[in-house]
């Protein structure tokens, strides 16, 4: 009984010795004790303070009390908090600490038992005038969590907006895809395909990225739609897409939020939703104004024009949601069976890791309030006006209102004068002489190679280097993402053109007789392989960009000047013009030059792959002019080739585009 006195006294002369500043003084950590209180709202399962929040809180200095199992919903048991240096007390005592931290806004019973000591919790004033008015009353000091300035750099630290807003987008998709009937991610099987389901996320807030972002990363079709044209880079940078209204209006609000827009846009709005609404399977809705009841964006008739089987889940639900219709903390399902999710407690169904953010928010901030000021001296707590996040979280001071928080004046810069000097005119004669001496340091560089070339051998080598070098660079630099991949596999056919060497060391009739043939004609066969598989690879990659709407293509009319080549060389090499075998390989490697050019865009991919076919073709011609062998070993080259081709072909000939594809990730992955 003695100790409880004692202990009791101590804390009374801890709480005078706060309380009792005024103006706010400094005072020492030591003299201060923070309370954790138990959340009493119905579906909350968060608390302000995690066992690591207090262990740090107690090595600064304060005295931690945490209401008896005010964290076992979190998972964080009473034993946690006496390890991290806290003492588990009753209700009354944890609110009669001298800063008591919260995370729900505190009901008016709750708001009673605060008096006038101080409070951390959201608190929402624009939308609740009687508590702050009772808070007043009680001479009491209230922080607001969701008061922070959002747009002050070093206030993201504090900002429990954005770290609940992350989870709750998060935890958005993990409900719908419970309730969605099949994968979000496409999957093909030998049991059948399964498209991916496509999602819509309205708002490109914290919370909508993270919806974005889970959405993709589980495979989903993901699309996103926000007043904000800031947000577009954003959405795009997760491989999203991001919808437009065709009219101009720009939602960007104050502080980073959006602002509420025109009828006219709410109209061109509407009716690109409702065409969404058609073909989407899951609609995630995050719109929220501050002060302000939710908009409605998805219409009862957007909703009825659904397909069966497709979710909603409105994070705006307890604001009066997004979608019309939508029931706060339920789960309904529409009469064409949609199913519409309504909760409210998207942070408490990852209440272990919105606990430890949002205490890591406090108890940054609480460590803040002084020695952000007092820079020198650690360990006080002090309000400081000046301080721009304590001032804008700061809503009641002692009883006096102090929200909202005066808006800093930018200080007027003076207007430099206007130099009206006209700029001088531009020195042509120094920009060409500048270009000219770097053209010739240039063929000072070329001179200096052959002065120091060894022999004709290396000079032949360098012209082979210096051309091929400016030759790739040229065609490949300005090749589209989407097109790496057909890029590659024409480049690997192309590559195949080793088969020309292996031609020419074949022989023996019509099987190889000595070891080097063998090897020649193993050499061809590859090479063959890396062809016949690396055209029919590019091919079927680029039938995936292929629209309904695409105008017919009838590249197969290609083979005519191909042919009529042919022809005539065959016909030109036969009468005794030996340089046409020379012109024809020239005009095969022009052309697998442009095949790879044209592979640069999508307008031309498709000719580019048929360039790089004809090109690897009349390569392949030219060899075989300039072997002069016996016909049975034309005989054993066509043999081994014909096998090569036919070799990928048979195995690949029943592999859709999507097929390819997933086997190609496949095959990345393995190698990963």
């Amino acid at each position: 009984m003695l100790s409880l006195r004692v202990a009791r006294a101590r804390s009374l002369r801890s709480a005078r010795r706060f309380h009792a500043s005024a103006p706010w003084r400094k005072v020492k950590y030591g003299d201060m004790t923070i309370g954790v209180v138990k959340e009493t709202l119905p579906l909350e399962r968060r608390v302000a303070q995690s066992p690591e929040s207090v262990a740090k809180l107690v090595k600064e200095g304060f005295k931690v009390v945490v209401e008896k199992n005010a964290g076992a919903a979190s998972t964080f048991s009473d034993a946690m908090y006496e390890a991290a240096g806290a003492a588990i007390v009753d209700s009354d005592k944890a609110w009669k600490a001298d800063f008591v931290t919260k995370v729900r806004i505190p009901s008016p019973e709750e708001a009673a038992k605060i008096e006038n000591r101080t409070l951390l919790s959201f608190i929402q004033p624009a939308q609740n005038p009687e508590l702050m008015t009772q808070l007043q009353k009680q001479g009491a000091t209230v922080f607001a969590m969701d008061c922070i300035p959002r747009t002050l750099s070093r206030g993201q630290t504090y900002d429990a907006l954005s770290s609940q807003a992350n989870i709750a987008g998060y935890r958005s998709v993990l409900e719908a895809s419970n309730v969605f009937g099949r994968f979000l991610a496409g999957q093909m099987t030998a049991a059948g395909k399964v498209p991916p389901a496509k999602v819509m996320v309205l708002g490109g807030g914290v919370a909508g990225l993270a919806a974005v972002q889970t959405a993709k990363n589980m495979g989903a079709i993901v699309k996103c739609f926000d007043v904000r044209p800031a947000v577009k880079e954003q959405v795009e940078s997760f491989g999203a897409e991001f919808l437009e209204v065709d009219f101009e209006e720009d939602g960007t609000g104050a502080g980073g939020y959006a602002k509420e827009m025109s009828k006219e846009w709410h109209q061109a709005a509407a009716a690109m939703l409702a065409d969404q609404c058609k073909d989407i399977d899951i609609v995630i809705t995050t719109a929220l104004i501050p002060g302000r009841k939710a908009p409605i964006m998805i219409t009862k008739e957007m909703v009825a024009s659904m397909k069966a089987g497709s979710v909603t889940v409105d994070l705006a639900a307890e604001a009066g949601g997004n979608v019309d219709g939508t029931v706060a903390d339920k789960l309904t399902v529409s009469d064409n069976g949609v199913s519409m999710i309504g909760y409210t407690d998207l942070n408490s169904r990852l209440a272990t890791t919105s606990s430890s953010l949002y205490a890591n928010n406090q108890m940054k901030f609480i460590t803040s309030i002084g020695p952000m000021t007092n820079k020198e001296e650690k360990g006080v707590y002090q309000i400081d006006h000046e301080d721009e996040a304590v001032r804008g979280m700061l809503v009641v001071e002692k009883g006096k209102l102090m929200w909202p928080a005066p808006v800093k004046e930018v200080p007027v810069v003076a207007a430099k004068e206007v130099d009206d000097t006209p700029p001088p005119p531009p020195d042509y004669y120094g920009q060409y002489m500048s270009s000219s001496l770097r053209l010739t340091a240039g063929f000072g560089a070329f001179l200096g190679v052959g002065v120091l070339s060894p022999h004709d051998g290396f000079t032949n080598m360098f012209s082979t280097f210096a051309l091929s070098t400016i030759i790739g660079y040229q065609v490949v630099w300005g090749v589209a993402h989407a097109l790496h991949s057909p890029l590659m596999a024409v480049t690997n056919a192309i590559s195949g053109m080793t088969a020309a060497g292996g031609m020419y060391v074949m022989g023996g009739g019509l099987v190889p007789s000595t070891g080097a043939q063998a090897f020649g004609a193993l050499a061809t066969g590859i090479s063959t392989v890396n062809i016949a598989g690396g055209f029919v690879v590019s091919t079927k990659m680029l039938d995936l960009f292929k629209r309904d709407s695409d105008p017919p293509e009838h590249y197969e009319l290609y083979a005519i000047p191909v042919g009529a080549f042919a022809t005539t060389y065959a016909i030109s090499h036969g009468l005794g013009y030996a340089e046409v075998d020379k012109v024809a390989a020239i005009l095969g490697g022009v052309l697998c030059i442009g095949g790879i050019g044209g592979l640069a865009s999508q307008d031309t991919a498709r000719l580019g792959n048929v360039l790089g076919m004809s090109g690897v073709s009349l390569g392949i011609t030219s060899t075989l002019f300039t072997l002069d062998c016996e016909p049975a070993t034309y005989a054993q080259i066509a043999g081994v080739m014909g096998v090569g081709a036919v070799s990928y072909t048979h195995l690949r000939a029943h592999e859709t585009p999507e097929h390819l594809v997933c086997r190609l990730l496949l095959e990345k992955k393995k190698k990963k």
